[in-house]
């Protein structure tokens, strides 16, 4: 009994952090920018180890962590390319340079000013065994929070997903809509740090998808796939790193790549047929 009271949040973070990063995956993968994994991913990171070197230390560190990912997101969806002549990607590039050195001149103070950086390089590689049901209820309101998103702004999302300027020329408030999405995608990826780490995150948000799309065509679909592949690199890579006493994050990535790897033999073997 006392075993399953400690891997029944283990396995249900898991399966939350995997399902909710297959339904983010869609919309990063259709919108064509896996970049902004890797520019909220430092983002949070920097504000972690800024936090840290103000003596914050554990689960407190989620606080500035949001707090970068947050700015870092609002900053990217304020930005309009067309007036600021510049692509969402070029943006998300910049960001991430400034975010990064941010980061890593942090991890130099810590040096400088004596002081432990073992909490913050946790955020960096991730282990789902520290995770407890306050951590699931936290990656779950997070996840449910997306899920409503997409729910009520679900036409917005497709026609920002096909031409933002065009969704724009139709009347819809594009800049408040995909601000909103950058947000929630933040606080979702920010919250499933310890599940996957900062440095892996960047692949759960964009394999499920990927895998999807060689699968199947049509948006339900696509997206009620990516969820379940999602689920099962989540909670199929946590069981294998248990059976193997490997690393979780890192184990959840080689299982949502090879998911990827498998759809696109299903499809070539499929295009044959």
């Amino acid at each position: 009994m006392p075993d399953l009271m400690f891997w029944a949040p283990v396995l249900a973070g898991g399966l939350i952090a995997g399902a909710s990063s297959g339904l983010l995956s869609v919309y990063i993968v259709g919108m064509r920018i896996p970049f902004l994994g890797v520019c909220v991913a430092h983002a949070a990171l920097a504000g972690a180890v800024f936090g840290a070197l103000a003596g914050l230390t554990g689960a407190v560190l989620l606080l500035p962590a949001l707090g970068g990912a947050m700015i870092t997101a609002i900053a990217l969806g304020l930005a309009d390319p067309r007036k600021i002549h510049m692509d969402a990607n070029v943006v998300m590039g910049l960001l991430f340079s400034v975010t990064m050195g941010l980061a890593f001149v942090g991890f130099g103070l810590f040096g400088v000013l004596g002081k432990s950086d073992n909490d913050v390089r946790g955020l960096l590689w991730g282990s789902l065994t520290y995770c407890r049901w306050s951590d699931v209820w936290l990656m779950l309101s997070a996840a449910a929070a997306l899920g409503a998103f997409v729910l009520l702004f679900g036409k917005e999302m497709r026609a920002i997903l096909f031409s933002r300027a065009d969704a724009q020329a139709a009347g819809i408030h594009a800049t408040g809509v995909w601000t909103g999405f950058l947000v929630l995608t933040a606080a979702l990826m920010t919250v499933n740090f310890q599940a996957v780490g900062g440095l892996m995150i960047y692949s759960l948000i964009t394999n499920p998808a990927a895998a999807a799309f060689q699968l199947t065509r049509g948006g339900r679909r696509v997206t009620l796939l990516a969820v379940i592949l999602g689920a099962i690199s989540g909670g199929g890579g946590f069981l294998l790193s248990a059976i193997t006493d490997l690393p979780s994050g890192a184990v959840i990535v080689l299982v949502s790549s090879l998911l990827v790897v498998l759809a696109a033999g299903v499809r070539r073997l499929h295009g044959r047929r």
